[in-house]
């Protein structure tokens, strides 16, 4: 009897060590599916906005969307959510298109019929190629606002440490990816298995411009804990977590209207 028992939780235990395993192997193989639900369709673009074109370094050509800023005011270059699209972003500047920013609604590769399989890197590489795209056409780094939202903070907090932009504004973000996904699966070992990390917290204290960061109190994707941590990371951090507001926070007007107050008083560009 206690033999047979004994060879049962054997049983057993072998049967969760294999789910252990499978489920471990699912998340290294299959985590770009998970962190990257790229909208495929590339559908019609806002008629107020130009559909552009412009090339990474790898050789891909991504289409994004693009408004002029009205003479004498930044652009707002974009970063969406690991869900969305562009046009996303056309609906989260709308306010500040009304105030004469121009805005650069960058795009991803994989993203809403463009080439390329998204990767961290490859965001940034998609992120280089955004801001060389307004180089080209006269706007330089000191009147480009850099905005991320979610998983484009860690694009936009990337870029920022390699060009001098005029702000850099971040709505719902993480502190790194790799500390979120380590927060929702404590019982796998996901510091190892993880691809991409976008370790924001151990980048932002390189950036050299003013810095807004967005979060609201009921966000139950991204903790504003994570907010507080990159405020924590660089004390000259402008952070505002506004009560009962979840992750939509940056389709919200009070998003805006905190950026606009905040980009009113960043300094010219010398």
């Amino acid at each position: 009897m206690a033999r047979r028992l004994g060879q049962r939780v054997l049983t057993v235990l072998a049967l969760l060590a294999g789910l252990y395993v499978l489920l471990a192997a699912a998340l290294f193989l299959a985590q770009r599916s998970f962190i990257y639900p790229a909208p495929r369709d590339p559908g019609a673009a806002p008629a107020s906005f130009e559909r552009v074109a412009y090339d990474t370094a790898d050789g891909l050509t991504l289409h994004a969307g693009y408004r002029p800023a009205r003479a004498g005011y930044p652009t707002v270059v974009y970063f969406h959510g690991n869900g969305a699209a562009w046009p996303s972003s056309v609906a989260a500047t709308d306010r500040m298109v009304l105030e004469g920013y121009g805005v650069l609604a960058a795009e991803y590769r994989g993203y809403r019929g463009n080439p390329g399989r998204p990767s961290e890197h490859g965001l940034y590489a998609d992120g280089r190629a955004a801001i060389a795209f307004l180089e080209r056409r006269g706007v330089e780094p000191a009147d480009v606002v850099l905005v991320g939202n979610s998983i484009g903070s860690g694009v936009a907090t990337q870029i920022a440490t390699e060009i001098r932009p005029r702000a850099l504004v971040l709505i719902s973000p993480f502190a790194s990816l790799s500390r979120l996904v380590g927060e929702r699966f404590r019982w796998l070992p996901t510091d190892i298995l993880l691809h991409d990390r976008f370790e924001n917290v151990d980048k932002i204290a390189a950036v050299n411009a003013p810095i807004l960061v967005l979060h609201g109190d009921a966000d139950s994707l991204i903790p504003a804990s994570h907010a507080l941590a990159l405020a924590e990371a660089e004390p000259s951090v402008e952070l505002a977590i506004l009560a009962g507001y979840g992750h939509d926070l940056a389709w919200h007007d009070v998003a805006q209207a905190r950026m606009l107050r905040f980009l009113a008083a960043c300094p010219e560009p010398i």
